[in-house]
């Protein structure tokens, strides 16, 4: 047998898996539970589900799945560019915005390339500069809040990448328009800035920067968004990046052909029109944050403000409460994995969802220790 210390590189061995939440099937199965008594609170997904006039048009439009998918998302790139008031050729669809986190580290690093990005960062990052070879300069988080000016300090003479969320995941905080663009500013033309908007749509408008005009000021930045949140397509796997040509064009190259299913471009085109839904979905979240943020507080669990449609919640022994949580049929994420042993991960879902997870939690914080 072949001798891992030899055949794989030390960046690729050091690699630690990416932890989704827990499937509903798998734990309805462990449970011996049916998948309707299982509620997911853990990957935020939209409890609403999928915008209906996706599911229409994949209703209305036959697919024939012998036939590979348009490798240039045509249709959906010119629908993003409508929607968005960019050119086409700014845009790049790929599968996921997290495919597009990939390729842009597989774009600007390399061995000797460093990227700088907050602790607490989305480890589907963390992973793609690993699995390019980069090097990382982490920069602390103080109160869960990415530190803009000591992120433009850490950028180096090696530094071709800076990442930022906003909202973070796991944290939801947020960072004022004014800040985050004044920070763009400071970085050198020869660094590019992603900036994740995964979360963008669950954000109350005067927070919202306008980043597209961002990004006509600044040819560096690249602004990265998903349909699987807010537009309820996470199972299709669809997303997109925006950036001036010379780096959506370098994008495109890198992206895997046929990479984007023909049933997820045609959703994902057909979801841009659904500013009803959108909305619903975001009145819903503001319902739900809510609904967590003052069970929580009665409680006296510490949790994190969040422009995004989860909280972070301080517990205790996360992965145990998780376990106890998951054995009520309640599937939440602990984030022992991003330096927060002590924190869980909640969803917002579906009010009775959110009510059984208040109740479950209050239950469990009061059992005596013995028998949890």
């Amino acid at each position: 047998m072949a001798d891992d210390q030899t055949m794989f590189p030390q960046h690729i061995r050091a690699l630690k898996p990416y932890v989704p939440g827990l499937p509903i099937e798998q734990v309805a199965r462990r449970l011996k539970l049916p998948v309707t008594q299982i509620a997911k609170l853990a990957s935020n997904e939209n409890p609403l589900g999928a915008s209906p006039l996706a599911l229409r048009a994949l209703a209305d439009q036959p697919i024939d799945p012998s036939r590979y998918p348009d490798a240039d998302c045509t249709d959906l790139t010119h629908a993003l560019a409508a929607h968005l008031d960019v050119p086409a050729d700014w845009v790049v669809a790929a599968a996921g915005s997290e495919s597009i986190l990939g390729i842009v580290a597989s774009m600007l690093l390399a061995s000797g390339r460093s990227a700088v990005y907050s602790q607490y960062s989305f480890q589907a990052f963390v992973n793609a500069v690993q699995r390019v070879g980069g090097s990382a300069r982490v920069v602390p988080s103080p109160g869960f809040t990415v530190d803009l000016e000591a992120v433009a300090n850490a950028i180096g003479p090696d530094t071709s990448l800076v990442y930022v969320a906003n909202p973070g995941n796991p944290t939801g905080t947020w960072l004022a328009p004014q800040a985050l663009e004044a920070f763009l500013k400071r970085v050198p033309s020869q660094v590019a800035v992603l900036l994740d908007e995964a979360y963008r749509e669950y954000m109350p408008a005067e927070r919202c920067g306008d980043s597209l005009a961002w990004l006509k000021r600044h040819p560096n930045l690249i602004v990265t968004r998903t349909f699987s949140k807010a537009y309820g397509l996470a199972g299709l796997r669809v997303g997109y990046g925006v950036a001036q040509p010379h780096l959506a064009d370098v994008m495109r190259r890198l992206r895997a052909p046929f990479s984007v299913t023909q049933s997820a471009q045609l959703a994902g085109a057909a979801a841009l029109a659904d500013s009803e839904f959108l909305q619903r979905t975001a009145e819903a979240n503001r319902q739900g944050l809510a609904q967590l943020g003052a069970a929580l507080q009665r409680m006296g669990i510490e949790a994190l403000p969040s422009s995004a449609n989860f909280v972070l919640a301080r517990v205790g022994d996360g992965a145990d409460m998780a376990q106890r949580l998951q054995r009520r049929g309640l599937i939440v994420r602990p984030v022992a994995n991003y330096g927060l042993p002590e924190w869980v991960r909640l969803s917002v879902g579906r009010s009775e969802e959110n009510a059984r997870l208040i109740d479950a939690l209050e239950t469990e914080l009061q059992a005596p220790t013995d028998s949890k």
